[in-house]
């Protein structure tokens, strides 16, 4: 009996590893959303955004300030575009754990957002709508963690 227990204690071991390895993977994930490049055009093609974190590095658990560079498609600077900030894990179907704000523009087309937090690791989604002079666009990056 001793035996078998322990067979089934060494099983469980093994498919709790597996299921953490797909876990941890992404598995699922389309091809078309693994694009975690940091700059990016948006959907309609009248911006081209950038993404970067204040700090070299994002700590799961803590607020942290990212640094958004947005220009027309033609390259200028975008001055004093408003930006809404939104996104979430979509393979966990729930969004930020906080309200991230755009809290104040650095000119020449640079914003600080403030407020960024991720609480797990995973795969998560920064949706950015920006409405400016040349009209509203949408732009969604792919962060893994």
């Amino acid at each position: 009996m001793g035996r078998y227990l322990l067979a089934a204690c060494c099983l469980a071991a093994v498919l709790l590893g597996v299921l953490a390895a797909v876990y941890v993977s992404g598995f699922g994930r389309h091809e078309a959303d693994s694009d975690i490049s940091r700059s990016r055009k948006t959907v309609n093609g009248l911006f081209t955004v950038s993404i970067e974190p204040e700090s070299s590095t994002v700590w799961q658990g803590d607020l942290h300030a990212w640094l958004v560079t947005v220009k027309t498609a033609s390259g200028k600077p975008v001055e004093y575009a408003a930006i809404d900030v939104s996104g979430g894990m979509p393979e966990h179907n729930h969004g930020l754990p906080t309200s991230p704000q755009v809290t104040g523009y650095l000119g020449n087309g640079h914003y600080r957002i403030e407020g960024m937090k991720f609480t797990m690791r995973g795969w998560w989604q920064l949706r950015l709508s920006i409405s400016a002079a040349a009209g509203s666009d949408t732009v969604v990056f792919n962060l893994a963690l």
